[in-house]
């Protein structure tokens, strides 16, 4: 199969290559619908303050928006951190002071990494434990699905 260019329908198009490191922004998404398993109480919105505050808005390659569903209701809070051409990983059991706190360093991380692969090494125990999913790129499919080296 040709890498460089994808035949669709009988067409060649051009397939700009991958930058190893995330470009655009990295965005974190805090799902503000997530409820306490024990209480009921919703605990998303504070988990959006908390990681606003963490992460802060001068940085323009950051974006924490709000967002109604990550669909992970029974480990709330959750949080998704993703870019545009990079890796998007979700997890959830978060509490909002040692999860906001993790974030931060991982988003760093994220920038640094090749197509924000973070290391497992790299991320702390909170993230670890509460992680749900870890999906590759859309644009990246190599033919034996392993991750980039």
């Amino acid at each position: 199969m040709d890498h460089d260019n994808a035949d669709i329908s009988g067409e060649q198009i051009p397939i700009e290559p991958l930058r190893p490191v995330p470009a655009g922004p990295v965005i974190v998404s805090v799902c503000i619908s997530c409820k306490s398993a024990d209480t009921g109480t919703i605990v998303g919105p504070d988990m959006l303050d908390a990681v606003k505050a963490a992460l802060g808005d001068g940085d323009a390659a950051v974006m924490v928006r709000p967002v109604q569903c990550l669909s992970v209701c029974k480990r709330p809070a959750t949080v998704a951190v993703t870019s545009p051409d990079g890796y998007t990983f979700l997890f959830g059991d978060l509490q909002t002071d040692s999860g906001s706190a993790a974030l931060i360093s991982f988003v760093e991380s994220y920038q640094r990494a090749d197509y924000g692969l973070v290391p497992w090494r790299e991320r702390a125990e909170v993230l670890r434990k509460g992680m749900v999913a870890r999906v590759p790129p859309l644009r990246w499919s190599p033919e034996d699905g392993r991750a980039p080296k």
